[in-house]
């Protein structure tokens, strides 16, 4: 990594959004499991509670949140010389995203305050409505926040496809599939289509191929040596 950094200086920048990316998968697919008693049980906060693991939960959905920033941040400095107003886009809807799951993780750990502090007082039952509210909140930003993967997919895939950044088949697979996420989670919002449906997964699955692949090319082998936007990154002072 030294040597090719030191031939590269960009290297070390792709390594990093790279890992970052894989991060979000390392962090994002275990709280799915971890946060299921909370998130499907509706009177969690009158039984003996799980609370341990849902914060787990919580805290790998809040380094899930921050990896999301880090990939964009890291990206930034080398993006911009393609096209800084939409790399400044992407940094700004990567941080929407970690914004909206913060807003669930924050909804998940006030359920098992409300669990720990309540059932003490023996009063939990009262609490079962607010504590479904707050559930109902969090499935709502993990439609919402997950869904400007859409976004960023079309936002970064341009800038890496008219930047010959990366092979042009990995963001083409984030091109393809972002309207179809995009699509599908507005039609959940106006209620013509269900949270899991067959659209949503589809457009899902291709939000998953494209950002692991991308995840993976920048860990391993980081961007083309021969674009023009990496001798504008370093000529212009990127170290």
């Amino acid at each position: 990594m030294t040597a090719a950094t030191a031939a590269d200086p960009t290297r070390r920048t792709a390594f990093v959004a790279g890992l970052l990316y894989l991060v979000t998968f390392a962090s994002s697919i275990p709280a799915v499991f971890l946060l299921d008693p909370v998130l499907h049980d509706p009177a969690y906060v009158t039984g003996a509670g799980a609370d341990t693991q849902v914060s787990v939960g919580a805290l790998l959905d809040l380094v899930n949140a921050l990896a999301c920033i880090g990939t964009a941040v890291a990206l930034f400095s080398v993006l911009k010389w393609q096209h800084e107003g939409l790399a400044l886009g992407f940094v700004t809807s990567r941080m929407f995203e970690a914004a909206t799951i913060v807003i669930g993780v924050v909804s998940i750990l006030a359920v098992v305050t409300l669990r720990q502090t309540e059932a003490a007082n023996g009063d939990a039952a009262s609490f079962v409505p607010v504590a479904r509210g707050l559930v109902a909140v969090r499935d709502w930003t993990f439609v919402i926040g997950p869904g400007m993967a859409g976004l960023n997919a079309l936002l970064l895939g341009t800038l890496l496809f008219t930047g010959r950044l990366i092979p042009r088949i990995i963001p083409a697979i984030g091109l393809v599939g972002g309207p179809i996420y995009l699509s599908s989670v507005a039609a959940i919002i106006v209620g013509i289509a269900q949270p899991g449906g067959i659209w949503q997964g589809i457009g899902g699955l291709f939000m998953f191929v494209w950002e692991l692949l991308l995840g993976l090319w920048l860990v391993f082998r980081g961007f083309d040596r021969s674009s023009p936007i990496v001798d504008a990154a370093i000529s212009r002072g990127l170290a």
